[in-house]
């Protein structure tokens, strides 16, 4: 049976991660910090704080190396190039940025594949040639029981890329545009929105067409889903950028940055903890450099694991 959340994540240890010019000009959540070299160093730690977290609360990380060359700043979000799924696909995404291309380690799956079962890789990637572009579970937002792929538009989410990728799954697509307080598209959809086995949180604001907003809400609704606004505030500080995980004893876990956690009003971290225990964790170096949080730098990894 499906599920929403599991107790497998893949994660890239960076080793020279820092402000990826590329990425900057449609993500707004990123700022450069003088000292790059002191970036990388803290991101490290912040990284390796961040995984004996969820280690210590029973969840299983692999953890794969960055590489020195080629030069992958970004690569410490893995969820944006690769996605797992519990029939055994893996899906590869096209990227926007030319050196977020070079994160897509076939190394990587095969070192999965000796722990997991994997049957097909679907490769989207050639949508690069027509610069079209989905970033995996950062342009889509999932809801995996009832198969349905969340996503706002945007220079970073394409509808054609998206279309294939539902025809190969058989998810269905919920698609509107979301806009910060500048008005300026937010470049990837797990920025505002979550979605968990019985919660959803999302910025409503961000959604300026009423329709829109309004079939988005219907639709978590009738998955059976808590809808819990968050404030334009709450998103900056990545509020929506969480995470439900899964540990080994089969409890649920809903993973966030620090900042995401001390962003929320206690009515919000009330409602929460009905469905889950609050994790958290101060990655502030790689959130104002990187521009992303928790989430993007969790991949699931839905397949099957080996007898």
């Amino acid at each position: 049976m499906t599920q929403q959340s599991t107790n497998n994540l893949l994660m890239i240890r960076p080793v020279a991660f820092g402000f990826n010019a590329q990425t900057a000009g449609s993500n707004a959540f990123q700022k450069q910090d003088a000292d790059q070299q002191a970036v990388q160093q803290k991101a490290q730690q912040e990284f390796d704080g961040f995984v004996d977290v969820l280690r210590d609360n029973g969840v299983n990380v692999t953890v794969v190396n960055d590489t020195n060359e080629p030069h992958t700043p970004d690569s410490i979000f893995p969820n944006n190039w690769v996605s797992f799924h519990d029939n055994g696909d893996i899906f590869l995404y096209p990227m926007q940025a030319e050196n977020r291309r070079l994160e897509r380690r076939e190394d990587i799956i095969r070192q999965l594949e000796e722990n997991f079962k994997a049957n097909h890789v679907v490769d989207l990637s050639r949508f690069e040639a027509k610069d079209q572009f989905l970033e995996g579970t950062g342009s889509m937002v999932l809801d995996r029981v009832n198969k349905t792929a969340y996503a706002c538009l945007s220079p970073r989410t394409n509808a054609e890329v998206l279309k294939a990728f539902c025809e190969y799954t058989g998810y269905k697509a919920v698609t509107f545009g979301a806009f910060d307080q500048s008005g300026q598209a937010i470049y990837h959809t797990n920025v505002l929105m979550a979605i968990g086995t019985k919660f959803a949180v999302i910025c409503l604001d961000s959604i300026t067409n009423t329709q829109e907003k309004e079939m988005v809400v219907d639709s978590l609704k009738s998955a059976g889903k808590e809808v819990i606004n968050i404030s334009f505030d709450q998103m900056n500080h990545f509020a929506g950028n969480m995470l439900e995980v899964k540990n080994n004893a089969g409890d649920t876990l809903i993973v966030m940055s620090q900042t995401a956690n001390d962003s929320l009003i206690d009515e919000q971290k009330t409602i929460l903890e009905k469905f889950g225990k609050l994790v958290y964790f101060d990655i502030n170096t790689i959130e104002s450099n990187g521009g992303g949080s928790a989430r993007c730098m969790m991949a699931e990894v839905h397949l099957k694991v080996n007898d």
